[in-house]
């Protein structure tokens, strides 16, 4: 079936002419921000070599001449960074050619393969004009320049992907030599300070998405390396845990926590399943992995490799009911058609949230109670002066408190204090002081409690205040469900499943709607549910009692 997808994408490419990257949509990003409008052309391009190259890969008598000509046009464009990456190239004081971000990159390790894949049926001026292009542009950055690169020291998914795609191209257009022994010495330290950002858990604090985005690269450039060298890299000791982070953390139904710049529903690709199952024994779930039937990978790495090692075999054992993850302070617990999941850790995270004390909950593969995870990435999103402007990266947008009409502020010592962990036979109770997130004059604590019951899909959330004067704060609950407010209590309803808070004695609950976008742009619509309470001087503790569960079957 993937071949068969392949070939409808490769005619469609043939039919079908490049877009063009004109100056007008590149300059978007400095003149108001737009990331999108160029990179939606980009990614297109790449689609269409991507397309082409894996036909060549799976049919030998396949003609070139339109994959000939989406080299050459690649060769062609002013740089293969994306705009809102040109800091790779200035603070190194190099042309937009020599900018090597992720897509550099990337592109590099797709055209270089794509020689590799087809030796003689391709033009030799092709071929040679793509190795001269790979070399200036990626590799000669790194075997001919001792300057640092800006991610060499980066401590997750960058350093993974540009190292290992850097590394890759290396391996498929150089002979053995020193300037190879260069490039591949410089890859591996990459790979090894990519692995640095994790703890013994093997949490990723960017999400499932970004796990997937930077692990399989760490993979991909692992296994070249050790046909190369004989040298494992999936020996590490941390790899293992790492690898089993999807199955520790997925809520049922291909739903993972979408915190940080995550999403609530990343893809897999399958070729990484099959391969950490036979070398890592770490299962994916099945719902997460990538379908043969859905749109080609948007990376080559993942598609190449795919079709290199298969897919993964789709029995899967039980996942256990409480996953807590210490160094990342992640809970995850789920039951027969329920989930919860919340967090701790600090706010200064790699894609960092200022959500401390955050919390989900799904049920029927539907989440009731949301994280909204990445916003759309415009110009100031990644600058720490000015991302918490935006809606998504804000506690605002969290359920959490707001203390004193303040939200949450960033910093690595803004951070949550994990004061219990302990699952039950049917549940968890998890306990958190996230009175750290919080500059508010006169708060001298405040602690959250979850006790989660899955057999019922309970939850009581207890908020335990102390403060050594009046002030206000603001219970606020996100979900792009809007919920309906009632006498006793307000109510989230989907499609197949509900949930319902009641509401305590004293506190003021209104609904704020806020249209926005999400992380591609489109237009996004988020309920908060906000409770008001004015909190003596002394402790308060609020009780805030959640039921979740599938509506009825109708008939």
């Amino acid at each position: 079936m993937l071949d068969a997808r392949i070939r409808v994408a490769a005619d469609l490419a043939r039919s079908t002419p490049m877009p063009d990257l004109p100056f007008s949509a590149y300059r978007r990003f400095d003149d108001d921000g737009d990331r999108l409008a160029y990179e939606e052309l980009y990614f297109r391009r790449r689609a269409h070599v991507i397309a082409l190259a894996a036909e060549a890969l799976i049919d030998p008598a396949a003609r070139l001449d339109a994959l000939a000509d989406a080299l050459w046009s690649v060769c062609d464009e002013y740089t293969w960074a994306l705009p809102a990456h040109e800091m790779h190239a200035t603070r190194l004081a190099r042309g937009m050619d020599q900018c090597l971000d992720l897509f550099a990159a990337l592109t590099a390790q797709l055209l270089a393969e794509t020689v590799r894949v087809c030796g003689d049926r391709l033009d030799p001026r092709v071929a040679a004009r793509v190795r001269d292009q790979v070399d200036h542009r990626v590799l000669s950055l790194l075997a001919d320049d001792e300057t640092p690169l800006l991610w060499e020291d980066w401590p997750h998914n960058w350093a993974a992907v540009c190292g290992g795609c850097a590394g890759l191209a290396a391996l498929a257009l150089w002979e053995p030599g020193p300037r190879l022994t260069r490039v591949l010495d410089r890859c591996r330290a990459a790979q090894l300070t990519y692995l640095s950002g994790f703890g013994d858990d093997g949490g990723c604090a960017e999400g499932v998405g970004y796990w997937v985005f930077g692990f399989a690269y760490f993979v991909y450039f692992a296994e070249g390396l050790r046909e190369f060298t004989g040298e494992d890299l999936l020996a590490h000791p941390k790899v293992p845990a790492i690898a089993r982070f999807p199955g520790a953390v997925h809520l049922g139904g291909g739903l993972f926590p979408a915190f940080s710049d995550a999403e609530e529903r990343p893809r897999v690709p399958a070729g990484l399943a099959r391969r950490i199952a036979e070398r890592l024994r770490a299962r994916v779930p099945g719902e997460a992995v990538e379908s043969a039937a859905a749109d080609l990978p948007r990376d080559w790495g993942d598609l190449s490799r795919t079709l290199r090692w298969g897919t993964p075999d789709p029995t899967s054992a039980p996942e256990p009911g409480t996953t807590y993850l210490p160094d990342l302070a992640w809970l995850v617990d789920r039951g027969q058609g329920v989930a919860f999941a919340a967090k701790g850790g600090h706010n200064a995270e790699p894609h960092n949230h200022n959500d401390l004390g955050q919390f989900v909950l799904a049920a029927r593969g539907e989440v009731l109670l949301a994280d909204l995870g990445a916003g759309e990435y415009r110009k100031g999103y990644f600058d720490d002066a000015t991302r918490y402007g935006f809606l998504h990266a804000s506690s605002r947008a969290h359920s959490v408190p707001r203390v004193d009409g303040r939200e949450q502020v960033a910093g690595n010592a803004r951070a949550a204090q994990v004061r219990d962990c302990r699952p039950r036979d049917d549940g968890v109770d998890f306990t958190l002081d996230i009175s750290g997130a919080y500059e508010v004059n006169g708060l001298a604590a405040l602690r959250r409690g979850f006790n989660w019951r899955r057999s019922s899909g309970e939850l009581l959330v207890l908020d335990e205040v102390e403060a050594e004067r009046p002030m206000p704060l603001e219970e606020v609950f996100v979900s792009r469900l809007r919920p309906e407010i009632g006498a006793d209590g307000a109510v989230w309803t989907g499609s197949a499943a509900q949930a319902r808070l009641r509401l305590p004695d004293g506190g003021a609950a209104s609904v704020e709607t806020l249209r926005t976008t999400d992380h591609h742009g489109a237009p996004d619509t988020v309920h908060l549910l906000r409770l008001g309470f004015d909190l003596a001087e002394g402790r308060t503790r609020l009780s805030l009692r959640f039921t979740v569960g599938g509506l009825p079957v109708a008939g």
